[in-house]
């Protein structure tokens, strides 16, 4: 019975297929560019890239085609495009959202094998813009002492400031955790405080 059915819903679907497999293959050939197994330059991945989108621009115009698919596919490539090609200029920088979180995750387990704890530790939380980014690019290669010496001390002090909000928050987490009645006090002290005239 089973049989039947699918021998009668191929039946049906038989004109539809030569155009489903002229579209897979010019997604399968946009896949095949932006894979760059031949470690192309950035704007030579970019060109090949166009073309296949012009091929698939034309498939969509012809008549009987699958034009709403490609054509959605057209869309959402040009609306992504200041971003598909960034991966391509940075040695080294996941292609992929799955390889990026495959890459965040790595971290994720490091750092649970190293602290033994399940949850995310509170350090990556506070501190984690700037050891997980010090983790993967001394992953790929030291770095030299001038390296590690601040370019700009400004954008040092202001990542700095904002890492020390972050301990504060927690600090006063803490404490509240360790005796919610006084911390609330505190703050409740702090607020008559500033709104009374001085």
């Amino acid at each position: 019975m089973l049989h039947t059915h699918l021998s009668r819903a191929l039946q049906h679907s038989e004109s539809v297929w030569p155009k489903i497999e002229a579209a897979h293959c010019l997604v399968l050939q946009a896949a095949q560019v932006l894979a760059n197994l031949g470690d192309d330059t950035p704007e030579t991945v970019e060109l090949q890239f166009d073309r296949v989108l012009q091929r698939m621009a034309h498939e969509a115009s012809r008549p009987g085609s699958l034009s709403a698919p490609l054509q959605h596919f057209l869309r959402a490539t040009e609306s992504d495009r200041s971003n598909l090609f960034a991966t391509y200029r940075v040695p080294g920088l996941p292609r992929t959202n799955n390889d990026l979180e495959q890459f965040f995750g790595s971290a994720r387990s490091h750092e649970r094998r190293i602290s033994g704890r399940k949850g995310a530790a509170p350090s990556t939380v506070i501190r984690g813009q700037v050891r997980l980014v010090a983790a993967f690019g001394t992953r790929l290669r030291a770095p030299t002492p001038a390296e590690l010496r601040p370019t700009c001390v400004s954008a040092w002090r202001s990542l700095r400031a904002d890492l020390e909000v972050r301990h504060e928050a927690r600090r006063q987490q803490l404490r509240f955790r360790r005796d919610p009645a006084a911390f609330l006090q505190q703050l409740e002290d702090q607020l008559l405080r500033s709104s009374l005239p001085s």
